[in-house]
């Protein structure tokens, strides 16, 4: 079979790997999709993801969905060929964290495509994939593999979300159109949010975020913009980056809450600490999901249109092209692989 493997900044090439065989409780996933997410750029880029630093070729990729190719020994209630999108991340459910009901956090957590653990998690930009029958969560009848793609990164937005608490009438601002951005304004419309603001430094980005249900575009580079907020309730920062956690600093009202999900650059970043205290904001992290998974595919197979955001497919074979177009911030916004055929019938 055929994978996408990064090997450090730069270095990306499609390659054969050895065809693998589902375990016990374990079952081959024949992926169809699979969606280029902001640490696969990293990783491809710099050769880290935040904290993540490759030190071996790397599978990339944990937006995965495809079609039960192989059942291991044991495993019931999924049939060869159902269709499935596959939870990226394996939990060890005895640590504090899972416990808990904190999963996301578990330390041990093994995330599809990798490199926080050594040797790192290979990932789903492969053409068959093996994993704990659990992961691979059936679609609902009628959904696309195509809209099913979009599963992993609308449940990261989705949890953000989740955290941000109670958003019925509120007004909320996303900095950053990005994919998880735009999934955060449809999932923070969702969550019945009076008025939406995005912020973003590309005409196109904004474009995206309108498409989500953003009521509000705004340019990042554009503070005097009279349609800025002079407060919202909640602020999500999705851009990853210094200057848009400290406009959601700046414009949140005070006792309101900030939450961090985009992944900020290694090391320090500096933020407006003295409006946290005399504000008394409430500043939150997001990392990644967990229970939310079923009911994130849910949503997006019955009430979230969330396609329009899928702007590219490229086939396994020009990984790279696809790695590149992604990059582009002011022409592209989801890019999926295509890594196999996704009306094939599998027989296994």
């Amino acid at each position: 079979m055929l994978a996408c493997v990064i090997e450090s900044a730069g270095k990306l090439a499609v390659v054969p790997k050895p065809d693998p065989e589902p375990g016990p409780g374990e079952v081959a996933v024949d992926i169809v999709y699979g969606g280029i997410c902001g640490s696969d750029l990293h990783y491809y880029h710099d050769g880290a993801a935040g904290e993540f630093v490759i030190r071996e070729p790397l599978v990339v990729g944990h937006e995965v969905v495809g079609r039960v190719g192989v059942i291991g020994e044991g495993v019931t209630g999924i049939e060869v060929g159902t269709p499935v999108a596959v939870h990226p991340a394996q939990v060890c459910g005895e640590c504090e964290d899972c416990t808990a009901g904190r999963p996301q956090l578990c330390a041990s957590s093994r995330y599809l495509g990798s490199a926080a653990h050594f040797p790192h998690i290979q990932g789903g930009f492969t053409q068959r994939l093996v994993v704990g029958a659990g992961r691979a969560v059936p679609l609902p009848d009628g959904m696309s593999l195509r809209r099913a793609a979009l599963s992993e990164p609308f449940s990261v937005a989705y949890h953000a979300v989740r955290r941000a608490g109670e958003l019925t009438g509120r007004s909320v601002l996303v900095t950053g159109a990005g994919p998880i951005g735009c999934l955060a304004v449809a999932a923070a419309r969702e969550a019945g949010a009076e008025t939406i603001y995005a912020s973003d430094l590309t005409d196109y980005a904004l474009a995206q975020a309108k498409q989500m249900g953003a009521d509000v575009l705004l340019r990042a580079d554009h503070p005097d913009d009279p349609a800025w907020p002079a407060k919202v309730d909640v602020a999500i920062e999705a851009s990853g980056s210094g200057p848009g956690l400290n406009t959601c600093i700046r414009t949140v009202r005070r006792a309101g809450t900030v939450v961090q999900v985009g992944i900020l650059p290694p090391g320090m970043t500096s933020v407006l600490g003295n409006a946290l205290v005399n504000k008394e904001i409430e500043l939150l992290g997001s990392w990644r999901f967990h229970d939310e998974f079923a009911d994130a595919i849910g949503m997006l197979a019955d009430r979230i249109d969330a396609e329009p955001l899928i702007s590219h497919e490229f086939p396994l074979a020009d990984a790279r092209a696809a790695f590149d177009t992604a990059s582009d911030r002011t022409t592209a916004c989801k890019v999926l692989l295509q890594i196999a055929d996704p009306e094939a019938v599998v027989t296994g």
